[in-house]
């Protein structure tokens, strides 16, 4: 196998290269101030270990594949499927998906780093996502995570956006984040857990939430499936559920039990802020041709 050439200390060789301005290295001959080591350890760099994707994943990935006409259309679920392995999309991960689909790790990366829920550094047990956009952020969602943050930091050191409290995927640990829109402002403020909704959040109902999760409960949520931890999450949403999946669908609750809020309507009355109108003389919307 050709090593290829180093240029600049870049990874280069294996797979793909990015070659980067700097004098060219000869990593073969020797003819660098490079070590062996040094050079070692930047080939192992480029090329990580698959090992972690045991037959098993690829038995799902192979799945996968088959449910789409062109291979690369199972892109984003492979990434689910590999974060439900490491809690993260590691550049393994994206070896491995760029490998099964026929893709460059630059196709791969790209779509990666454009989806936040795909999360470049390990996470958690449990993803906490708090909504802190307009409405829910001016009806406590800034105070909400400001309040987690200096709950779950240490030494005086608060959480920030994708911290995480404990060790990355051991048994209570938890990462937050700031969400954008969660698609419930009659509810806000709101977070999520795992992707699963608790409505109608405080300061004070949010660390007792976390709380909890930290203990190893898994308190039920507002609405939608129970609660499992981000891993399973990540399998489900790569499209395998557990196996009696019937039993599971049964658990999954409705619409929210939580009482509607209008403050956001009273927050826009007292401010005297109104949705502009339509214009009288708009024109109507053609009609769809049916077929």
């Amino acid at each position: 196998m050709s090593l290829g050439k180093s240029y600049g200390g870049s990874n280069v060789g294996v797979g793909e290269t990015h070659v980067a301005a700097g004098p060219e290295v000869d990593v073969v001959d020797g003819a660098s101030a490079l070590s062996r080591a040094e050079t070692e350890r930047l080939i192992t760099e480029a090329t990580p270990d698959l090992s972690v994707f045991g037959p098993d994943i690829v038995a799902k990935a192979a799945i996968l594949i088959g449910r789409y006409p062109e291979s690369r259309s199972a892109l984003l679920p492979m990434l689910h499927l590999v974060q439900s392995v490491e809690g993260h999309v590691s550049q393994a991960g994206v070896q491995f998906c760029a490998q099964q689909l026929n893709l460059t790790n630059a196709e791969v990366s790209a779509v990666v780093t454009f989806y936040t829920m795909f999360k470049r550094k390990p996470c958690g047990e449990h993803l906490v996502s708090v909504c802190t956009n307009t409405l829910c952020a001016m009806l406590g969602g800034d105070a909400i995570f400001q309040r987690l943050g200096e709950h779950l930091g240490e030494e005086g050191r608060p959480l920030g956006h994708e911290d995480t409290s404990g060790t990355p995927g051991e048994p209570g640990s938890i990462t937050i984040e700031h969400a954008e829109c969660l698609a419930a402002c009659d509810l806000g403020p709101v977070l999520q857990v795992n992707y699963e909704f608790y409505d109608n959040q405080t300061p004070e109902s949010a660390v007792e939430l976390v709380d909890a999760l930290r203990r190893g409960e898994k308190p039920a949520p507002t609405r939608g499936a129970p609660l499992t931890d981000l891993r399973s999450v990540a399998l489900q949403l790569a499209g395998f559920f557990p196996e009696d999946e019937a039993t599971y669908r049964s658990h999954v609750d409705g619409p929210s039990a939580a009482v509607e809020t209008l403050r956001g309507a009273q927050l826009a009355a007292d401010r005297g802020w109104t949705a502009p109108t339509m214009p009288e003389n708009t024109p109507a919307l053609p009609e769809v041709e049916k077929k």
